[in-house]
């Protein structure tokens, strides 16, 4: 017990730790991030991530070091098409550059705290109704095969509920006030369009969770491997956002890998009970539809016209 409480206390303080650093450090100025800039964070978050892996690999052994790898690969993947849709928010309220950055820490800090709530809500909720996770599969199957038939993602955030709620709740500036995202005006408070994307971001990630947590769960029921896994892929997801902005268009066949492993993941939780798929072969089928999805898009460029 003690040793299980020291594990949950160190991660959780290397995860201040690292948040600290990055926006009252590294980002303390406000500035665009570069390519290599976003690069170099994304291989200190993936060297991390593997890191803690190995010490998961030694510590508790290799199925959950498997298990860890594998929960990894399943929400870096979904993060990334995360990353599409933020691109789309952005685009839309058309938010400098530079404040970029601070809006993605604090939508994900919002992130990490629902994604807490989801595990250990799903991870109980299983534990207690077990045939809840044949709803979970099902569920991932019909999203798999939605998205797969789905168009292009369209963001209309005025008909977002969240961001209308948010527009009830507080008066908002015809523009953005700097960094703000709020600003007092005539013994008044105002919320600024970067406070709205906020909120956006929180939505939408708060729609992937409902795709992500089931998925992860098909993978490990063991509430530290899940909750560490998730972590250390979203808090690589602002450095894996600036290197992928510019080069999405190489990405396009990715949806349909997703779909892929959605609906193999969704298939996997309802037959459980009648054969568990070996986790070394579930890594194996991840692994292979992002290759495949990955070279497909490089190999297969979307024309410029569409």
């Amino acid at each position: 017990m003690n040793e299980s409480v020291a594990l949950w206390v160190g991660f959780n303080l290397f995860v201040v730790l690292m948040l600290a650093l990055d926006l009252g450090v590294f980002h303390r100025k406000l500035h665009v991030v570069s390519i290599k800039e976003a690069l170099v964070w994304t291989g200190v978050w993936i060297t991390a991530a593997m890191i803690f892996n190995v010490f998961i690999y030694s510590h508790f052994g290799e199925e959950k070091g498997v298990e860890f790898f594998t929960g990894y690969l399943i929400e870096k993947t979904l993060s990334i098409d995360n990353i599409f849709v933020i691109i789309l928010i952005f685009s839309y309220f058309n938010v400098p550059q530079e404040y970029q950055h601070k809006v993605l820490f604090w939508g994900i800090l919002g992130a990490l705290v629902m994604r807490v709530i989801f595990i250990f809500s799903g991870i109980e909720l299983i534990h207690r109704f077990h045939w809840l996770i044949y709803i979970f599969g099902s569920f991932l199957i019909y999203t798999g095969i939605k998205i797969l038939l789905s168009d292009d993602t369209k963001i209309e955030p005025e008909k977002n509920p969240v961001v209308k709620l948010a527009r009830r709740m507080f008066s908002v500036t015809q523009d953005f006030e700097g960094s703000n995202f709020f600003v007092k005006r005539e013994n008044k408070t105002w919320a600024t369009p970067l406070f709205l994307v906020v909120v956006l971001i929180e939505a939408t990630d708060l729609i992937f969770a409902v795709d992500s947590i089931p998925a992860i769960l098909a993978v490990s029921d063991d509430p530290f491997i899940v909750y560490t896994s998730n972590v250390f892929a979203i808090l690589g997801l602002r450095s894996l956002y600036f290197a992928l902005s510019g080069i999405e268009k190489y990405f396009h066949y990715l949806k349909f890998g997703l779909s892929v492993i959605l609906v193999f993941v969704g298939v996997k939780m309802c037959i459980v009970d009648f054969y568990k798929i070996p986790i070394e072969l579930s890594l194996i089928v991840i692994l292979f539809v992002l290759v495949i999805a990955m070279l497909s898009s490089v190999m297969f460029p979307k024309k410029q016209a569409e």
